[in-house]
């Protein structure tokens, strides 16, 4: 009779498992992709392919996210007959293990589904900027930085620093970040606002409760060609010596950049580079995008004040709480999903609130 209650119970989650995946085809529109993968695989047979360069790499690079796409979906289709065998076959002892397994694969894919921005697939910045509080809030910053830093290494990413401005005791002012890989401004968008940690202060004897805050800024990183263009009569370019950590190794040439934008005031600067072209590449791809999402913004606005519900994005509006003193708790505001671990958190063990974020969006 026990055999006979688990086998139902296996059948049943097996069931669930493939109207999840059912549901999932139909969100990414896997048919649709099979067709568009066969046309870039066509293309690419023609010699001529590579004459235009930048629209070539971005034809592969769309070839190989349909892959990824279709060999996910594959594998998970496999796994989900494999349950199936493995039920009939009475191999129960395996099954918990398996189950589990295919569980996390269509969860992988339930995300995507979420990600259907016109950026969402791309790459992206994040920034940075301790508040009000000195070098607590300074050294909050420093700790959010490494968070982030942690999450994109495990998800397999790469990051680059564009700007960085040190604390004059400890942690940093603020930070830029280039970050590449499949799906991480539509991942990390969600991180942007106020997150507030509370803690005994590390920079006093009497070991204080402190509140520091910090703010959080992810913008898509919008490539030549793509999106709202800049006028070049509305750029004012300043240049300046970059210098590391300290004011340390002043370089005797001026390769940082200072772009501003004369019509909304927007000031982006990038010295990460030892080019200068390569500096004021970065920097228009920072305005770009700053741009972009304050036309984001003014739409929503519109859209929100027709409801009534509109918030002005500022220091207010906290996202994320992190208490590491009198108790440990991370909490989220929006989704109000909760961890009681917050040093596994802070070591970039963001998944459970950014699907929960993503979920609530759709």
């Amino acid at each position: 009779m026990e055999n006979g209650i688990h086998a139902r119970s296996f059948k049943e989650k097996i069931s669930d498992l493939k109207k999840r995946f059912d549901d999932i085809l139909a969100g990414l529109e896997i048919s649709r992709k099979v067709v568009r993968k066969e046309e870039i695989e066509k293309m690419m047979e023609d010699s001529h392919f590579w004459e235009d360069k930048r629209k070539a790499e971005k034809l592969t690079s769309e070839l190989s996210a349909l892959k990824d796409d279709l060999e996910t979906a594959g594998k998970a289709r496999k796994e989900i007959e494999d349950l199936e065998t493995m039920v009939e076959l009475e191999m129960n002892d395996d099954l918990e293990e398996k189950l589990a397994e295919t569980e996390r694969l269509i969860k992988s894919l339930e995300v995507k589904t979420f990600l259907s921005g016109p950026y969402d697939g791309g790459n992206c910045l994040l920034s940075v900027h301790s508040g009000q509080g000195g070098t607590e809030a300074m050294d909050w910053a420093q700790i959010l930085e490494r968070m982030f830093t942690r999450y994109i290494e495990k998800k397999g990413w790469e990051v680059d620093i564009v700007d960085i401005s040190p604390g004059e005791e400890a942690g940093i002012k603020s930070v830029t970040m280039q970050v590449f890989g499949r799906f991480a401004y539509g991942l990390l968008k969600g991180e942007a606002g106020v997150h507030r940690l509370v803690r005994q202060s590390p920079f006093n004897a009497d070991r204080l409760r402190q509140t520091s805050f910090a703010l959080v800024e992810v913008l898509p990183i919008i490539e030549e060609g793509e999106g709202l263009e800049l006028n070049e009569g509305d750029l004012d370019w300043q240049f300046f010596r970059a210098s590391t950590q300290g004011g340390q190794n002043v370089q005797k040439v001026s390769t940082a950049v200072r772009l501003k934008h004369k019509p909304t005031g927007i000031i982006v600067t990038s010295q990460s580079e030892r080019y200068q072209e390569k500096n004021r590449e970065i920097a228009r791809s920072l305005l770009k995008a700053k741009l972009w999402v304050l036309q984001e913004e003014e739409k929503k606005k519109e859209r929100e004040r027709l409801k009534g519900e509109y918030k002005t994005p500022g220091w207010g509006n906290q996202i994320r709480s992190y208490v590491l003193h009198p108790y440990k708790m991370v909490k989220d505001l929006r989704t109000q999903v909760e961890r009681s671990d917050p040093e596994n958190v802070l070591g970039g063990d963001l998944d459970d609130f950014i699907e929960a974020e993503l979920k609530k969006g759709v």
